[in-house]
């Protein structure tokens, strides 16, 4: 429905595939939607259901997140990891008092479902992908709806509700969770400025929402570049462990009982340090190129880490995520090769070179020592 829109334009590979990447003009459709103007298609992405009166016990027993007293409404986001602590799924996580409903990136619910079905056991649990029924449709809250209404604010989305509750999901990227940890230095974190939401509508609906105005994916990668929010289908490969990322601090719970993973996410973050660190990096435009994800970020001539997404800013100019080796220089200038072009790239520190080890242990006199 919304490719039909005058001006849109496809995206034409990447997890955006198959929905509008702009409407003829992203530097101003990232204005509209970062002041709660405007919705972008997210119709593409994953969507499961989970119903049974065991689902949230189930949910927490095999994710990092706190979700066995979730309550109707609220929301959540929670990983699921491998036994060594990489990252396998990134879950965005509502329960409307009768089913949770779990948000996931496009080409990711075939395998989500399986797993989860593999786990079920003699759990009274049922687990369905429901996006034949319903769509996302993303939004950020304005100024004037602060507080997250979760029938779509001034925009009046027809909002599911299927068991009475809005099925809004309010992204927690916007504070540190109770049981998690900010590795960025809170002072400089963009965090306030991020109100987003995604709203799950009936597929039957959409065409009633022709009239809202609309932003593509580049608007919207672009202001989440920017708030340094991870993401699982570009900041995660198959290395990625949840403290490379900050991502402690809204899907991780440090307290909670045992689940897959948690040995390696506690004794990271108690006594080691991640192997890598997520960067923002402020890219040199006089030669108006943007490095690619993938793109290699290298310190004087030697490659250090690659670029996992980029885009062009309506206020900082061209921008980049990218992971980075832990010990890389934090004041240095880096150099991305793009188009042929070796771009200057300055780093924003998100996780920092000493993140971890915060448990205070002292250290035992060597044998002998006096």
């Amino acid at each position: 429905m919304f490719l039909t829109r005058d001006g849109a334009v496809a995206g034409s590979g990447g997890p955006d595939a198959g929905v509008a990447a702009h409407y003829g003009n992203p530097i101003a459709e990232q204005r509209t939607l970062a002041a709660g103007k405007a919705i972008v298609d997210l119709s593409h992405r994953g969507i499961l259901s989970v119903t049974g009166a065991d689902r949230l016990g189930w949910l927490d027993s095999v994710t990092s997140q706190a979700l066995a007293k979730l309550a109707p409404g609220e929301s959540a986001e929670a990983l699921l990891l491998d036994p060594t602590g990489r990252i396998e799924h990134v879950l965005r996580v509502v329960d409307d008092g009768t089913t949770a409903w779990l948000l996931v990136e496009a080409g990711e619910a075939a395998g989500l479902l399986a797993w989860l079905e593999s786990m079920r056991f003699m759990m009274r649990v049922e687990v369905a992908d429901r996006a034949g029924e319903f769509a996302v449709v993303g939004w950020f809250a304005d100024a004037a709806d602060a507080m997250g209404d979760a029938t779509g604010g001034g925009l009046a989305l027809p909002v599911a509700a299927p068991n009475g509750i809005p099925l809004t999901w309010v992204d927690p990227w916007g504070s540190v969770t109770a049981g998690g940890h900010q590795y960025a230095d809170d002072g400089t974190h963009p965090y306030g400025d991020w109100s987003w939401r995604e709203s799950l509508v009936e597929r039957a609906a959409l065409a009633g929402l022709s009239g809202l105005p609309a932003a593509g994916t580049m608007a919207l990668e672009a202001l989440r570049i920017a708030a340094w929010r991870p993401r699982f289908a570009t900041e995660v490969d198959e290395r990625s462990i949840p403290h490379e990322l900050d991502w402690l601090r809204s899907a991780v719970h440090l307290a909670k009982g045992c689940y897959r993973g948690q040995e390696t996410v506690a004794k990271v973050h108690n006594l080691g340090h991640p192997p890598r660190r997520l960067v923002m990096l402020h890219l040199d435009g006089s030669d108006a190129v943007l490095p690619p994800a993938g793109a290699e970020v290298a310190l004087d001539g030697r490659v250090v880490g690659r670029i996992t997404s980029s885009a062009i800013h309506h206020e900082f100019g061209p921008i980049a995520l990218a992971v980075v080796k832990r010990n890389t220089d934090p004041q240095a200038t880096l150099t991305v090769e793009a188009e042929g072009v070796t771009v200057a790239a300055a780093q924003e520190v998100i996780v920092p070179v000493d993140a971890g080890a915060t448990a205070n242990v002292p250290r035992m006199p060597r044998l002998g020592a006096r």
